[in-house]
């Protein structure tokens, strides 16, 4: 079997999910190509497991100071382009395109009637049953259309469908970091560098250390800001307190998965995030702030930290239910991965 995995590039948790899976796909020999799009080539980093991976521009969304903004983004998408990248993309020889909410691939099997299965957490949307906030009738739609599939797997923090599967989460050797009380990780790629600073700087018995896209390695007093970096981002992750970020999915899932308490400020004008931070709060796993709020930091300082959430770290289940080609069979695969998860 050869599979061309497409992925969403636009932030860094589908290439999260896409390295722990590239590892599994490896491990059972099979040959996996990948497909990013979402942001130029140079702003990718730490992407090792991919090999010689591919590029398209595909379609994103444009944010500015922590808010999506929606004439941004259909002004600069780049629609021609896109239907280009589609048509030319060929996939003679490929059985499945396993794909990430990543349009390109998407819209490029659907095209010449190549299997697509697609395994993302917006995905998990499409249910029913999964909490949301936040949405319109619009949302949906977009969903189901922007990276279509024959069979849709969504990824949750729970069984709320058969259709959903846990996150899968690589610890690593970054859990044996030495623990740190005061330490609090901050990823806020979404507001602008400056406001993280200014929002930071009157709690000194703290030390936060902050990853930014804009960031270059250097401390202020009690914040250390930090350029992108997995390894790094890991170390820290594992010996924090806590987490303050947006309420995107693959963060929050690495921290419930290390027991860190969490402070979360959905990216305005996005539901995902704004229903992500519903579940945490019916999860009774996170405190929720609409803007930068000082007040709300300093009331959660003082909560305790969590326990952990057992979500598996080996997606060797799903590498063997794509296998066998059964894939509108989805209860037993549901039924294996949510076992053990505590």
């Amino acid at each position: 079997m050869r599979i061309l995995y497409g992925v969403q590039g636009t932030g860094n948790g589908h290439t999260t999910r896409a390295r722990v899976m590239a590892k599994a796909f490896a491990k059972a020999g099979i040959k996996v190509d990948y497909l990013f799009s979402g942001r130029s080539k140079a702003d990718y980093f730490d992407m090792q497991e991919f090999a010689d991976f591919q590029t398209r521009t595909g379609l994103t969304f444009v944010t500015e100071r922590g808010r999506v903004n929606g004439f941004k983004t259909v002004k600069q998408a780049k629609i021609r382009e896109f239907i280009s990248d589609i048509r030319e993309l060929n996939l003679r020889h490929y059985d499945l395109i396993f794909n990430d909410f990543e349009p390109v691939t998407a819209w490029a099997g659907r095209r010449q009637k190549i299997p697509v299965i697609g395994m993302s957490h917006q995905a998990a949307f499409l249910s029913p049953h999964v909490p949301v906030t936040g949405d319109n009738l619009f949302t949906k739609a977009m969903i189901r259309n922007f990276a279509p599939a024959d069979v849709y797997l969504g990824v949750h923090w729970q069984p709320f469908d058969d259709s959903i599967i846990p996150p899968f989460i690589e610890h690593g050797t970054a859990v044996d970091s030495e623990y740190v009380d005061n330490k609090v990780l901050v990823y806020l790629p979404f507001e602008e560098l400056e406001e993280v600073i200014h929002y930071l700087k009157d709690f000194p018995g703290k030390e936060f250390y902050c990853y930014h896209p804009h960031a270059q390695d250097q401390s202020l007093a009690h914040i250390h800001l930090r350029r992108p970096s997995r390894a790094n981002f890991l170390r820290d992750l594992a010996s924090a307190s806590g987490v303050i970020a947006n309420a995107g999915f693959e963060l929050a899932s690495e921290a419930l998965t290390l027991g860190k308490k969490l402070l979360l400020k959905p990216l305005n004008g996005q539901f995902e995030q704004y229903s992500n931070a519903l579940t945490l709060q019916q999860m009774q796993r996170a405190q929720v702030m609409h803007y930068l709020d000082q007040d709300a930091l300093e009331d959660w300082i003082n909560i305790a930290t969590q326990s952990r959430i057992n979500y598996p770290q080996d997606p060797a289940p799903l590498v063997d239910w794509l296998v066998q080609g059964q894939w509108h069979q989805r209860k037993g695969l549901n039924e294996q991965l949510w076992h053990n998860v505590l």
